[in-house]
């Protein structure tokens, strides 16, 4: 009887092969990429956007408008999961999910540093000359920083399966 060659996965969990270290969820997230983030809308639907975050007190941040539906979500209901992922084909996906409470943040201080961070992040080195585009960015907005309960990751990466297609 010839040796049949495993299927993808082939009913075998693989979840601690392809879990990421938090070192390689540290470098995931500090890479440059958008997220998608996710709150509960009034009715209990989900509602999801897509968008460019920083980092505020070592937590994942986003500002926006005070008043855009993703802050009265908040408002409502401070549940919030943020999904970064990467890769084209199964063979290469890999991906944090982040899962939490958000928190409204409107110290200036705070605002203006998560404006850095995301100026920084998305159009290039911030400096000094850069601080009247990083408030005119900023204004009338509020930041929504995350506090994480619970991370899942995934790097199917680390299943060393041939790429297909």
């Amino acid at each position: 009887m010839a040796e049949e060659t495993p299927a993808m996965g082939n009913g075998i969990n693989q979840r601690a092969q392809i879990k990421m270290s938090d070192a390689e969820v540290e470098e995931f997230l500090n890479e440059r990429r958008p997220m998608t983030m996710c709150t509960l809308n009034h009715d209990g639907s989900i509602h999801a956007v897509a968008m460019w975050y920083g980092f505020v007190d070592g937590c994942i941040a986003v500002e926006t408008k005070a008043k855009s539906q993703k802050a009265r979500n908040i408002l409502r209901n401070a549940t919030m999961t943020c999904m970064f992922e990467d890769g084209d084909g199964y063979e290469e996906l890999r991906g944090v999910e982040l899962v939490g409470k958000a928190e409204i943040v409107e110290d200036p201080e705070k605002i203006f540093e998560l404006g850095v961070s995301v100026f920084s992040r998305y159009y290039g080195e911030y400096n000094d000359e850069m601080k009247p585009f990083v408030e005119v960015m900023l204004n009338k907005r509020i930041v929504i920083k995350l506090n994480v309960d619970r991370t899942v990751t995934w790097d199917h990466r680390k299943l060393g399966l041939p790429p297909m297609g």
